[in-house]
C-alpha cells in the first residue's frame, strides 16, 4: 500500500473514535449533533474521493514530481528541518489561495461545493471530500514545485494541513481565545461553512487563520447570529453522484441557454450564483431562504440499522480497496470503484425512500452475496479465500432477506434538529 493511503487507513479508526466521542458528548449535553443519513451521505463521500485518488494521483503528485524534478530553480534538501517547516508555510498560503479562489470562481466552487451541502456541522462533514477537486487543485501547488520543493516533502505537509482540519468540524469546541486569533479553530470554521449574511466567504484558512486576517477575509463568530449551515441552493439529496455534478449540471445549462458567447464562458469564471441576465430572466430561480427545512427523509428503526450497517460493510471494502490499489491491475481497480460508488449511489436512493431503490439494493445485495460465492473470486483477488466468500454469502444474503421487511415510518434518528429550533452552544 503506498504511504498516503496507509496514512489514511490509519488514520480512520481515529476518525471514527473521535465522532463517536463527539456524539456522546453532545448527547451529554443535550444537543444535536448527527443524522444517519446526513452522516452516511458525507462519509460516503469521502470514500469516492478517497477512490478517486486512486485513480488521479498522475495529477495530484505526478505533475508536481516532474515539475520539481526537471522544472524546479533550485533543489532543496528532504532532510533539513528548514525545509519542512517552510513547505508546511507554503502549502498552507497556496491552500488559503486554492479555498479561497473555490468560492470565488464558479468552476472550482463545483468541485469544492461537495464540502459544503451539508446541513449539520460536525466531525463528518470534515470527511465530506469533492471527487472532482484534483482536476484543477493541483495548480495552485504548482509554485513550491517550481521553489524546488521535494515531492517526498510536499506529500507528507499536504497530509498534516488536511489531517489538521479534521478536528475544527465540531460545535462540541467553544471559543479558544488566543488559539483563534492564530490558527484555524472550530469557532473560525463554523464561520466559513456559514450561509449567514455576515458570514459567507469568509475565513478560508487550513491551518492558519493569519492568511484571513491578513487578506481582509477574517470575521469572527458572533454568539448573536448562529451559523446556519449549507448552501444557497441547497442539494437535498443523498445521491453522491448528484452532490459531485450539480453545480458543473447547473452551470452547463446556464451556459447552453446564454444568449452570448462571453457570457457563457462567463458563467464558469464568474462567482457561484451569477447567471447571465437572459437567462436568470427566463429560468429565474427561488430566493434562498435561510428558514428552510433541513433535507432529512423519514427512516424507520429498521431502515437505520440495515443503512448503518451496510455503510460500515462498505468501509471496510473500501479499506481493502485502498490496500489493493498498489498491485491490482487497473481493470480490477476500476471494477472495484464502480462498485463501491454504485453501491453508495444505491444506498442513498434507499435512505431517501427513492421509487426502485429497493429491487436496486436487492440485486447489489444478491449479487455481491451469489458472485463471489460462486466464482471463488473477488476484485483484484483470483482465489478468493473461502471462508471470505462465505462471509459475503451470509452478510449480504441476509440483507437480502431483511429488505422486505424494512419500513418508511419515521424512526428515532440520532437526535431531531431544524433550523427554527437550533441547540445552543
Amino acid at each position: 500500500m503506498h504511504t498516503q493511503e496507509q496514512i489514511i487507513s490509519w488514520a480512520t479508526p481515529v476518525f471514527f473514535v473521535l465522532i463517536g466521542l463527539e456524539l456522546l458528548v453532545a448527547r451529554w449535553r443535550g444537543r444535536a449533533a448527527y443524522r444517519t443519513g446526513d452522516a452516511i451521505s458525507s462519509i460516503g463521500l469521502g470514500v469516492i474521493s478517497q477512490v478517486v485518488g486512486v485513480f488521479a494521483k498522475l495529477l495530484s503528485i505526478g505533475i508536481y514530481a516532474w515539475v520539481a524534478a526537471h522544472a524546479a530553480l533550485w533543489k532543496l534538501p528532504a532532510d533539513h528541518l528548514a525545509v519542512w517547516v517552510i513547505a508546511l508555510l507554503a502549502y498552507d498560503f497556496l491552500y488559503y489561495w486554492l479555498h479561497r479562489a473555490g468560492h470565488e470562481v464558479n468552476i472550482l466552487w463545483a468541485a469544492h461545493v461537495v464540502h459544503h451541502q451539508s446541513e449539520h456541522y460536525n466531525l463528518s462533514t470534515a470527511l465530506r471530500q469533492t471527487g472532482s477537486g484534483v482536476l484543477l487543485g493541483w495548480l495552485f501547488y504548482l509554485p513550491m514545485a517550481l521553489a524546488g520543493i521535494p515531492v517526498e516533502v510536499f506529500v507528507p505537509v499536504a497530509l498534516v494541513d488536511l489531517l489538521y482540519q479534521f478536528w475544527v468540524h465540531t460545535e462540541q469546541v467553544g471559543r479558544l481565545g488566543w488559539f483563534d486569533r492564530v490558527f484555524c479553530s472550530p469557532s473560525n470554521h463554523r464561520v466559513h461553512h456559514a450561509v449567514n449574511e455576515r458570514y459567507l466567504d469568509r475565513n478560508y484558512g487550513g491551518i492558519l487563520i493569519l492568511w484571513d486576517r491578513l487578506f481582509g477575509t477574517f470575521v469572527e463568530e458572533d454568539d448573536a447570529d448562529r451559523p446556519v449551515y449549507g448552501t444557497r441552493a441547497p442539494l437535498r439529496s443523498w445521491n453522491p453522484l448528484w452532490a459531485n455534478a450539480e453545480v458543473y449540471w447547473a452551470a452547463a445549462k446556464d451556459a447552453w441557454h446564454a444568449r452570448h458567447w462571453r457570457d457563457k464562458a462567463l458563467v464558469w469564471l464568474k462567482p457561484p450564483g451569477w447567471r447571465p441576465a437572459d437567462v436568470a430572466a427566463r429560468f429565474p430561480k427561488p430566493a434562498f431562504d435561510m428558514r428552510r427545512e433541513r433535507f432529512d427523509p423519514p427512516m424507520s428503526h429498521a431502515l437505520i440499522a440495515y443503512s448503518l450497517l451496510q455503510f460500515a460493510l462498505l468501509l471496510a471494502m473500501t479499506t481493502q480497496f485502498l490496500g489493493l490499489s498498489a498491485r491490482a491491475s487497473l481493470p480490477a481497480l476500476l471494477g472495484y470503484a464502480a462498485y463501491l460508488v454504485g453501491s453508495l449511489t444505491v444506498l442513498g436512493a434507499l435512505m431517501e425512500g427513492r421509487r426502485g431503490a429497493r429491487w436496486a439494493e436487492a440485486v447489489r445485495v444478491l449479487g455481491t452475496a451469489l458472485l463471489p460465492w460462486l466464482t471463488g473470486r473477488w476484485f483484484g483477488i483470483a482465489q478468493l479465500d473461502p471462508r471470505m466468500a462465505f462471509g459475503l454469502l451470509l452478510a449480504f444474503g441476509l440483507a437480502a432477506l431483511a429488505l422486505p421487511w424494512l419500513g418508511n415510518a419515521r424512526g428515532a434518528e440520532l437526535a431531531p434538529v431544524s433550523f427554527q429550533t437550533r441547540d445552543p452552544r
